[in-house]
């Protein structure tokens, strides 16, 4: 079983700053991708950021100059440092993994953790 643990998420004043910290247990021999959303109750989750198979980092047109994606392979960890945080930022932020095509008879399987939730006030 794949897991997804997502933490740091809490209250913080408008420009402050919060490192969002997603876990991932259960590795298995497929390759996948990590990457951050984020929703609001009665709006779809959005992309937030995260590394692209081609190497790149990609970024909401919202949060660019501001988050910054990372990951610690040996760890099984990735973060995502928010800075300059603004009110439109609250949201519940989760990590997602994507599955690179099959993987256990799987096709490009996703994998959800529960989510942080963020206020900015």
């Amino acid at each position: 079983h794949v897991q997804l643990v997502e933490s740091g998420g809490g209250a913080v004043q408008v420009g402050g700053s919060l490192t969002l910290t997603c876990v991932v247990s259960g590795y298995n021999s497929c390759t996948y991708h990590l990457s951050w959303f984020r929703q609001v109750p009665g709006k779809e989750r959005e992309f937030v950021s995260g590394i692209e198979d081609d190497g790149t980092t990609a970024f909401a047109d919202s949060v660019k100059g501001r988050f910054t994606f990372s990951q610690d392979n040996a760890k099984n960890t990735v973060y995502l440092q928010m800075n300059n945080l603004k009110p439109e930022d609250t949201a519940k932020y989760y990590c997602k993994r994507t599955d690179a095509g099959y993987c256990y008879g799987r096709k490009n399987y996703v994998y959800w953790g529960l989510g942080t939730q963020v206020t900015v006030s």
